[in-house]
């Protein structure tokens, strides 16, 4: 086990995208920036961070959510409040 230096930090996400991160975390019983943690150094590797049946499981908590957000849309999003 490596021990590391966690520190706080201010986040903004998507609401529907956070519900869905929250979701997943309760389902495997880890917390939330635990799930960041995992997806942020698998990405850094090129790497999926979820199984098939992890994927299916997102599928499904993003249809509860109604997240609509694909990967396409990442360089697009702006906040309600400075849409014009």
């Amino acid at each position: 086990m490596k021990r590391i230096e966690r520190i706080q930090t201010g986040l903004r996400l998507e609401k529907r995208m956070l519900k869905v991160l929250k979701g997943l975390a309760e389902h495997f019983e880890i917390s939330t920036a635990e799930i960041l943690e995992a997806m942020i150094l698998h990405n850094f590797e090129g790497k999926t961070p979820f199984s098939p049946e992890t994927l299916t499981k997102i599928d499904h908590l993003r249809q509860v959510y109604d997240l609509d957000l694909t990967a396409a849309d990442s360089h697009a999003l702006r906040d309600k409040e400075d849409a014009q």
